[in-house]
């Protein structure tokens, strides 16, 4: 008695208690869902001590927490008449009473800043000292905003525009908490809706908090929609293949528990939901149902063959459980990969993923044989789809196709090589913090706003260390600074800066009584005139706080970014370090670019050359794998082939469609690799089988091999085509381009295993069919007792 034959007794005979251990697993991994977290900050695709990270954390801990800003803007021209610029005002001191709410700032708050000749100090005076009545005060306020104050302009305004805003900086405890979601959700949006609705006003929102919580909003909302399509998908196109109520039921039970499986192993290891952990229970749906399509197709053949339930059962499990372990394993190996590499984003993915890979394996093995023995035997109506015409024809077609027109198959394989290549230099990389976000949604739309009105949104910090206690208030430094961002405001890409010489060049304009033209750095024999005011006010300590470390060794550039990729962004950063190098010399200065989006775009990069040595790993171990099985180099080169053909075939067409490669498009080649290797498999296994019952001809064993395995590999690879194809239904830029590739790659790989593989096997027959070359596999992927019976049969005939 084979191990096989042993587990299908188990089986078979413990249907009840293993009903009951089943039962029991679930209720407990179904509790554990009460411990899922949605991520409440972005993904860091770098490793913890990576040098980058280091420098972000060390400008946090200098500065603090930057991605506290929330950012309110009107760019309405009714925005300035007495009673709803005064409603605007409200609405900011409103937030500002609220507890999660550190403080706003609003063109009510805005204070001039004035030379106190008497105390020989500067202090601070409202720009209005009682609400508007009328709107021609609201334009007097209005004029000597836009022409007399320069300091707050693409600040709390755009002159040009006329847009303005209200900055909300939320408590920097609360930034990456769910508390942040919570008010957002509940306290925030609420309130703006509310002022929108009472003033007839569309009130533009955006900053890294409101960002983050309105795309993670969007993930949660999409999981539900994921899992409903993909049942919905999978068991019509179920159904249209068996014709079968009961076995699409059986089918859908199987992978509705694998899908709560997948949530309970979430919850169990405390991972978060993010953009890629989100994926894996429509996944688990979309793998699981080609399981039950092996197994069921077993059942009913072998019913259909000799009509007794439980020897087709004991078969089933015993003849198609191997196989599919196989399958599944090399499956979970290409998802495993991701393990490998040091972002926790993927490991995350890849632990996940395979593990509840091998799970649905497990719950497909064991729970269809066992309930199929507690039903009567399928009736004749329910095996007719085993004769069906239209799968003899494309079977029939594949056959003629490799007997008659293999030279029409290589070449249009090397056609396709050809143009897959030319179409892979086509490809661009990209990568950016908002790129895969849903852009039909508001929150995406009012990013493109901050970006057309004030530049960017994504924060992008430089930081000075002059090396030195107080150099930055230097005028030397200052100027140097000063240089620096001259070449800031050249560059489209970035928004103007924000920095101590805002404050520095403010101070000067209030020197000279408030004229907006001497709103410059001082000049060496201004500097000691001003800086004695300077010493003598409290007024500037708190806005020099944000930008000065208390040491006065520390200065911050803020700039904030546009959705630029990684490409540009390198070419900005040469220019930026060019003139760095330049103006502030390293002898004397260390100045590091850092921020959120910095580090998003930097990780974008590791990402991609790490998804690069996953891939070739997945490739790697399913070598080590299928030599393991067939024992045979040259066999291990014509199984490849065919699964890496369809990779480069998508390759190319991400080139010709201009689809960049980026962490969630790379992702494909890893998922499609591991999946599609599942057909060659399958095939070989069975190739193998038939050419040890028909004496090792080669001929006969491969169309033998492709009428029986063509069905099933035609009927999963279409499950699998059209369960990804979900995936394009959501709004995620890069789940659409996950979704839509993955599909185009398994059908391409469906095609190269049932041509181009058996075309091979038959041009280099004579080079593989002995068994020296193929030898026999330490596992028996197909059981000998099914070659057993092929032999019977043939010697009946």
């Amino acid at each position: 008695m084979n191990f096989w034959t042993y587990i299908a007794r188990i089986i078979i005979k413990g249907r009840i208690p293993i009903l009951i251990i089943l039962a029991f697993i679930t209720y407990l991994l179904a509790t554990q869902m009460k411990y899922m977290r949605f991520s409440h900050s972005e993904a860091n695709l770098l490793p913890k001590n990576h040098e980058v990270n280091l420098e972000y954390n060390k400008f946090l801990k200098i500065f603090g927490e930057e991605g506290n800003l929330i950012i309110l803007a009107a760019q309405d021209s009714t925005i300035y008449t007495a009673k709803k610029f005064n409603n605007w005002n409200k609405l900011s001191k409103h937030l500002d009473t609220l507890p999660q709410i550190d403080f706003t700032v609003s063109i009510g708050d805005i204070k001039k800043l004035y030379k106190d000749t008497e105390n020989e100090r500067f202090d601070f005076t409202p720009i209005y000292n009682h609400p508007p009545k009328t709107d021609k005060e609201v334009d007097s306020i209005k004029t000597d905003l836009f022409e007399n104050l320069p300091f707050y302009d693409n600040f709390l305004f755009n002159k040009k525009t006329g847009t303005i805003r209200t900055i909300i900086y939320i408590k920097k405890d609360i930034v990456n908490t769910i508390e942040r979601k919570r008010f957002i959700l509940e306290v925030l949006n609420p309130t703006i809706a509310k002022f929108e609705k009472d003033n007839n006003i569309d009130v533009k929102v955006s900053g890294m908090p409101y960002i983050r919580t309105m795309n993670s909003k969007s993930i949660t909302d999409e999981i539900g929609i994921f899992v409903v399509l993909a049942l919905l998908v999978t068991s019509i196109i179920f159904f249209f293949f068996f014709r079968s109520h009961r076995a699409t039921l059986i089918t859908m039970i199987v992978v509705s528990v694998g899908v709560i499986w997948a949530f309970g192993f979430i919850g169990l290891f405390g991972y978060e939901i993010t953009v890629l952990t989100a994926l894996i229970p429509p996944l688990i749906i979309v793998i699981g149902v080609p399981n039950c399509i092996f197994l069921i197709n077993k059942y009913q053949q072998e019913i259909k063959e000799h009509g007794n339930q439980a020897k087709s059962l004991q078969r089933v499990i015993s003849k198609v459980g191997n196989a599919t372990l196989m399958t599944n394993v090399t499956t979970a190996s290409g998802f495993a990969t991701f393990i490998f590499t040091k972002s926790q984003l993927l490991n995350e993915f890849g632990i996940i993923a395979s593990v509840n890979i091998l799970a649905i394996f497990i719950l497909s093995l064991l729970i269809i044989p066992i309930i199929y023995s507690f039903l009567h035997k399928p009736q004749d109506k329910h095996l007719r789809h085993l004769e069906k015409r239209w799968i003899d024809t494309i079977v029939s077609w594949m056959e003629r196709t490799v007997r008659h027109k293999r030279i029409a198959v290589y070449i249009s394989t090397v056609v396709v090589i050809v143009f897959s290549i030319i179409g892979v230099y086509m490809i661009k990389v990209s990568g950016s913090l908002i790129e895969d976000m849903p852009k039909g949604k508001d929150f995406f739309k009012d990013i493109v706003f901050f970006e057309n009105e004030f530049g960017g949104i994504m924060p992008l910090e430089i930081i000075i260390d002059t090396k030195r206690k107080k150099g930055v208030m230097k005028l030397s430094t200052l100027k140097r600074m000063d240089k620096l961002v001259e070449i800031i405001d050249e560059i489209p890409e970035l928004s103007p800066t924000v920095s101590v010489l805002n404050i520095v060049k403010y101070s000067k304009q209030a020197y000279y009584n408030g004229n907006p033209k001497y709103y410059q750095l001082p000049t060496s024999q201004e500097q000691n005139f001003i800086l004695s005011y300077t010493k003598n006010s409290d007024t500037n300590s708190d806005l020099l706080s944000n930008f000065v470390d208390s040491t006065g060794q520390y200065a911050r550039i803020t700039t904030f970014m546009k959705d630029i990729g990684t490409d540009k962004m390198e070419r900005i950063e040469e220019r930026l370090q060019a003139r760095i190098d330049k103006v502030l010399p390293a002898k004397n200065y260390n100045v590091t670019l850092t921020g959120k989006s910095l580090v998003f775009l930097k990780g974008t990069n590791y990402l991609i050359k790490n998804l690069v040595i996953s891939l070739s790993l997945a490739i790697f171990l399913i070598s080590l794998f299928m030599a393991w099985m067939f024992r045979s180099f040259k066999m291990i080169l014509i199984s490849l082939l065919p699964n890496i053909l369809p990779l480069l075939v998508t390759a190319g067409l991400m080139g010709y469609l201009g689809v960049p490669i980026k962490p969630s498009t790379i992702l494909v080649f890893s998922i499609a690799f591991g999946i599609s290797v599942d057909d060659t498999i399958h095939f070989l296994a069975k190739y193998r089988q038939e050419l040890q019952v028909n004496n090792w001809k080669v001929k006969i064993s491969v169309y033998n091999a492709l009428r029986e395995t063509g069905v099933s590999m035609f009927y999963t690879s279409i499950v699998l085509f059209f369960g990804f194809l979900v995936f394009t239904v959501s709004s995620f830029g890069g789940t659409i381009a996950l979704g839509g590739l993955v599909s185009v790659t398994l059908l391409f790989a469906m095609v190269s295993n049932l041509l181009l593989l058996p075309s091979l096997l038959l041009s280099l027959e004579r080079k593989i069919a002995n068994k020296n070359v193929l030898k026999k596999p330490p596992i028996q992927i197909l059981t000998e007792t099914e070659a057993e019976l092929k032999e019977e049969t043939q010697d009946k005939n």
